[in-house]
C-alpha cells in the first residue's frame, strides 16, 4: 500500500542494445508496481542511452503499459548508443535528467547497456539494472529473459529442418546467434536433436565435423549442424561481414554457416545448405517462462529503486530474484563450460 510519508520519485526507464522478447513485460511490471504501490512517476527514455543523451522521452504510466505483456520488442525503442564515446556524453545525460526532474534510472539491457550503467553509477548517477539478452551471457544471473524464447524459436526451426533434410538427403547447417557465448546453440541443438553443435568457446576441426556428417549419412539419416555465429575453425578467424566496429567496439558477425556448408559439401560430396536464423530469434511474443522472469525482475527492480539501493542489478539465482552489484554482473561474460559441451558431444554423428 502507498505510504503517505514516502518520497515520490520521478524514474526514467530505458531499454538498450539488441531487442528481445520480454522487455515490455519488465517495463509493465516496473510501472504497475511503481505507480500502484509506491506512487512514483515514470518517464520512458527512447532508443536506449540515446534517450537521456538527447532528452528524447515519452510519457510512461499505467495507461501506456496496458496490453504490452505479450508483445515482443520494446515500446521504448532501442539503440547501441554509447555515451562514453560521445563528447560530453555524461554531462549531457546529467543535464537532461535534471531538466526532466528524473531522480533515478532503470536500465534494461545486456553487457554494453549495463556496462554504461555501471560507469554512470560510479559517477554518481542513481541507477538500477535489469539483465536482458537472448545470449544468456551475463554474469551473476542464472538466466536472462529472452533466452528461453530464442531457444524455442531455434528449436522449432531445427525440428522443421529435419524433415526437409531427410527428403533431399542433404546436410543443413543452421547458424544461430551467439557472439562469444554458445548458450543458444547448445540448448537449441540439444533440444532439436542436432548431430553437431559448434560454439565460440571451442574451436572446431572441420575435418572432424565432416566425419560426423558422413557417419550420420551412413545411418541413412540427414545431418543437422548447429553453429553459433561466433564459432571459429581451428587456426582460423571469425567470419566477418566487414571490419567496421560499433560504438562498443564489436564487429558484425555472420557468414560462418555458409562457409561451413561449402566446406562440408566439398569434403563429403553431399549437398549442404545454410539456414541463418538471425533476428528471427529476437522477434515475436515471449514464452511463458520469459514473461514470468521478466515480470519478476521488473518488480524487484522497482523495489531496489524505491529503497535507494543504487548500483545493483536484479538477477535470477536458483529460483530467487536477488540483487548483485552491477560491477560484478558486467565483469566477465558467462560462457558455456566445456563440461556442458561434453554432454552434447555424446550425440555427435549419431
Amino acid at each position: 500500500m502507498l505510504q503517505e510519508d514516502e518520497q515520490i520519485m520521478r524514474i526514467g526507464v530505458l531499454t538498450g542494445g539488441g531487442d528481445c522478447p520480454g522487455l515490455n513485460a519488465v517495463i509493465r511490471a516496473v510501472v504497475r508496481k511503481g505507480v500502484a504501490t509506491y506512487g512514483h512517476e515514470f518517464v520512458g527514455f527512447q532508443d536506449g542511452w540515446k534517450g537521456p543523451l538527447e532528452g528524447l522521452s515519452r510519457p510512461l504510466g499505467i495507461a501506456e503499459v496496458r496490453g504490452i505483456l505479450p508483445r515482443g520488442g520494446t515500446i521504448l525503442g532501442s539503440s547501441r548508443t554509447n555515451p562514453f564515446k560521445i563528447e560530453n556524453g555524461v554531462e549531457r545525460i546529467r543535464e537532461n535528467l535534471a531538466a526532466q526532474g528524473v531522480d533515478a534510472l532503470i536500465a534494461i539491457g545486456g553487457e554494453d547497456t549495463l556496462g554504461v550503467a555501471t560507469k554512470l553509477h560510479e559517477l554518481g548517477v542513481n541507477v538500477v539494472g535489469v539483465p536482458k539478452t537472448i545470449d544468456n551471457d551475463l554474469g551473476a544471473t542464472d538466466y536472462t529473459f529472452g533466452f528461453d524464447t530464442a531457444v524455442n524459436i531455434a528449436m522449432e526451426a531445427i525440428d522443421r529442418l529435419h524433415t526437409t533434410a531427410e527428403s533431399h538427403h542433404r546436410t543443413l547447417v543452421v547458424e544461430v546467434m551467439g557472439r562469444h557465448a554458445g548458450w543458444i546453440a547448445l540448448h537449441a541443438g540439444l533440444a532439436g536433436g542436432a548431430n553437431v553443435i559448434l560454439l565460440p568457446e571451442r574451436q572446431f576441426d572441420v575435418e572432424q565435423v565432416a566425419g560426423y556428417v558422413e557417419k550420420r549419412f551412413q545411418h541413412q539419416y540427414a545431418p543437422i549442424v548447429v553453429v553459433a555465429e561466433g564459432a571459429q575453425p581451428l587456426d582460423g578467424q571469425m567470419v566477418l561481414h566487414n571490419q567496421e566496429l560499433d560504438s562498443f567496439g564489436h564487429v558484425r558477425l555472420g557468414g560462418i554457416g555458409q562457409w561451413l556448408a561449402e566446406q562440408l559439401e566439398a569434403k563429403t560430396g553431399k549437398e549442404a545448405r545454410t539456414v541463418v536464423l538471425g533476428h528471427i530469434q529476437r522477434g515475436g511474443t515471449p514464452t511463458a517462462f520469459d514473461r514470468v522472469l521478466a515480470t519478476r525482475l521488473g518488480l524487484q527492480a522497482i523495489d531496489a529503486v524505491h529503497e535507494g539501493d543504487w548500483g545493483k542489478m536484479v538477477a535470477m539465482q536458483s529460483t530467487d530474484i536477488v540483487r548483485v552489484p552491477l560491477a560484478e554482473a558486467t565483469r566477465e561474460l558467462k560462457t558455456v563450460p566445456l563440461e556442458r559441451y561434453a554432454e552434447a558431444e555424446v550425440f555427435f554423428g549419431s
